[in-house]
């Protein structure tokens, strides 16, 4: 068994206008009935936060309430099925609740290919980008939904459940997370699990996959022109070795783009990690960067080049 990406995403919240604002800013394609999606296919949908369809939230307020992993083929549900005896299998959906409370399915994997690269960086003696510059993004348009990341308080439980799911531990904090990724070969994680004392389960962040750095950039620049907070980022996570921006979500949580995270395969040996700031950023800004000035908020006074001399 294994997972091969995220199909969807469902939240939940009251600040449905917002909220509508919100995701097309963050540059996905609105479908209608407040559904929107990355540029494979992958969807972002918001409910009430009644909706009948689903179980009740895992926390209080605008929260994350599924989570659709994609699988490659059908007779794969069959396994799921045999792994999970309290879910329930419906027109090519299985669906169940994970240790959290927080409903999971496991359905084929609808999303597209796209023709999508990133950048060609030049590092010292690997020259790959020749007679080109790298480019300047406006906004982001999201490629995918790239991970979810949960608090949780019952982190071995948490564990071995999606273990059993076919999930392989990337990298660990010994008792404190644990970053997982749906098979043996793909991108760092797409299950990050954190337990901090007295923290109750619930959404972190969900993040989206956009093409490298300058779109990280692009992006989040655009956020701010638009009046989004960030809450941390630019920056650069030396575990995952991706490049980051935080914002606040009015669907729950904070929302993140993200860039060039390691690819592993089987060969990778999972690593343990002491928590702190440096293992969660190799370098970040605080407050972000204001998308009119480019420069740090309440920091910048002018547009002058640093060349330039200020006068006395």
């Amino acid at each position: 068994m294994s997972v091969v990406g995220i199909n969807r995403i469902t939240y939940s919240t009251d600040r449905t206008e917002e909220a509508r604002r919100f995701y097309a800013d963050w540059g996905l394609t609105p479908l209608g009935n407040d559904v929107w999606e990355t540029l494979n296919g992958g969807q972002v949908h918001v409910v009430a936060p009644n909706a009948s369809h689903l179980p009740p939230a895992f926390e209080p307020g605008p929260t994350l309430r599924q989570v659709q992993w994609a699988v490659s083929n059908a007779s794969e549900l069959t396994e799921f099925a045999k792994t999970l005896p309290s879910s329930t299998l419906e027109n090519g959906v299985l669906t169940t609740l994970d240790p959290h409370g927080l409903s999971i399915q496991f359905a084929v994997d609808t999303r597209r290919k796209v023709d999508v690269q990133g950048a060609a960086f030049n590092p010292y003696g690997r020259e790959a980008r020749i007679d080109t510059p790298s480019p300047v993004y406006e906004r982001a348009t999201p490629i995918e939904i790239g991970h979810v990341v949960l608090f949780t308080d019952r982190l071995a439980e948490a564990e071995a459940f999606y273990a059993k799911l076919g999930f392989v531990v990337s990298d660990r904090y010994p008792g404190r997370g644990v970053f997982m990724r749906g098979a043996p070969e793909g991108g760092h994680h797409d299950l990050f699990m954190l337990q901090l004392p007295n923290k109750l389960a619930g959404l972190n962040h969900v993040a989206f996959i956009v093409r490298d750095i300058h779109e990280v950039f692009g992006g989040g620049l655009a956020m701010s022109r638009l009046g989004w907070k960030t809450q941390l980022g630019p920056g650069r996570h030396p575990i995952s070795s991706a490049y980051f921006w935080y914002f606040e979500n009015p669907c729950g949580g904070l929302i993140e783009y993200n860039a060039d995270e390691d690819h592993l395969t089987e060969k990778w040996q999972p690593r343990e990690f002491t928590p702190g700031p440096t293992m969660f950023a190799e370098w970040a800004i605080d407050g972000g960067i204001d998308g009119h000035t480019r420069r740090q908020p309440n920091v910048a006074q002018s547009g002058a080049f640093l060349t330039e001399k200020r006068r006395r």
